[in-house]
């Protein structure tokens, strides 16, 4: 066993990214004083992710900028970070204690085991993924290809209409380079979003040159045995390209669930404190999904910032025997050229939408609905919006539809109690 490796962790977090780091710190918050082993799978110091696609894309921000904690952080707080230690296996007995095995053969035995796996690209399944100049945006090694990349292409093809798609496509274009974004819905966003966003967004990237292939398939990737120069769609066509950016979403890490036989359905099932259907192991961030909150027996993972730090902290007061936080209101960003777009709360489920905006093309929000009451909100460049529904979940509360469609009307003042 490394000596740098205490002979027995209080805690074992197997993900190094923002929400294990997350737990780890809240943990010394809480007053927790037992050892901490953080065993992350790159080998990189944590880091934030969000500027991958955004400042460090586009140069305006360096690898240091990235930094969660600094080492003098980590080695303050008595907190053992392991860069590049992926744990490959692990056993865990009725308590919850066991023993891990990293990558290279260090083993650690641990009191309690939280799984921070986050997630992983999706892959498109054709042929031609592995051809050069074919790229996908995960960690900050994707990011430092892809933003490479960027500065020699002439012609760009983004496979996903996601949010990270739309936020390279903006980069893209901005730099005047040939942008076409293909996507297989319909429209954009159609899973997450209603049609107002999903045209509001459409519109003001093809005012910035993007075309969009909706509807679309994507069935080769074509090279000339090295490097990609083309993306066949399904009707045949051939749409040029340098580099294509695969951006069809991710896929929760699950590996080590699997081998501790716990409940795993697409991703790690936790409760609202993060405990996995063993006892004695918790999961946070991108590798879990947790009951629907407006659809009863349903599941859904939350992909963001806020919600990796959110299951921490309830994670972290679990293990540390503290007083539970508040569910808090899940929240999102994205930064797409001078669009600001916010997301309140949880849209899935929505019977009902009312679209407010003053100004065609420059500012929008949408609300959504389910059995009359508010349940979530995406604001363009409305920022107080954002605020007041954010204000209005988070203390249980609604706003009426009707008055809330008059975009003159502040939406802070149209809150009120639920029916």
């Amino acid at each position: 066993m490394s000596e740098r490796v205490p002979a027995r962790a209080g805690v074992l977090v197997a993900g190094a990214g923002e929400a294990g780091v997350r737990v780890a710190t809240t943990l010394r918050e809480l007053g927790y004083d037992r050892p901490i082993v953080l065993c992350g799978d790159e080998p990189h110091q944590p880091y934030q992710r969000p500027p991958l696609s955004k400042a460090f894309l586009d140069g305006k921000a360096v690898r240091a900028d990235l930094a969660l904690r600094t080492p003098e952080f980590f080695r303050d707080a008595g907190i053992e970070v392991r860069p590049g230690q992926r744990v490959t296996d692990v056993e865990v007995d009725d308590s919850g204690s066991g023993t891990a095995t990293c990558e290279g053969g260090d083993t650690v035995e641990f009191d309690r085991l939280v799984l921070a796996t986050g997630a992983r690209p999706r892959p498109l399944p054709v042929d031609g993924g592995g051809l050069d100049g074919v790229c996908v945006l995960r960690g900050v090694d994707d990011a430092e290809r892809l933003r490479d990349r960027l500065a020699t292409a002439g012609r760009v093809v983004i496979v996903g209409g996601g949010y990270i798609g739309l936020e390279v496509a903006a980069l893209a274009s901005a730099r005047g380079l040939a942008t076409t974004v293909v996507e297989r819905e319909d429209r954009l966003l159609s899973r997450v979003s209603a049609a107002p966003l999903s045209e509001f967004l459409a519109e003001r990237h093809r005012e910035w040159g993007v075309e969009f292939e909706l509807a679309a398939d994507v069935r080769e990737l074509v090279g000339d045995g090295h490097r990609v120069h083309d993306v066949r769609l399904a009707d045949g066509r051939l749409l040029p390209a340098d580099l294509v950016l695969v951006g069809i979403g991710a896929v929760p890490e699950t590996t080590l669930a699997e081998k501790l036989g716990l409940d795993v359905r697409r991703g790690i099932v936790v409760d609202a404190g993060c405990r996995t259907s063993h006892p004695g192991v918790w999961a946070v961030g991108d590798c879990t999904v947790r009951a629907h909150p407006h659809l009863p027996g349903e599941l859904i993972g939350v992909e963001s910032v806020q919600n990796a730090n959110d299951q921490a902290r309830a994670a972290a007061a679990a293990l540390a025997g503290a007083e539970p936080p508040r569910p808090p209101v899940p929240w999102f960003w994205s930064d797409q050229r001078d669009l600001k777009l916010q997301i309140a709360g949880i849209s899935s489920g929505y019977d009902r939408h009312v679209v407010r905006g003053t100004s065609p093309g420059a500012d929008l929000t949408v609300l959504y609905y389910r059995g009359g009451e508010l349940i979530a909100a995406e604001s363009v460049n409305r920022p107080a919006d954002f605020l007041a529904v954010k204000r209005a979940l988070g203390k249980g509360k609604t706003i009426a539809p009707e008055p809330a469609a008059d975009p003159a009307t502040p939406l802070k003042e149209l809150i009120t109690d639920r029916a």
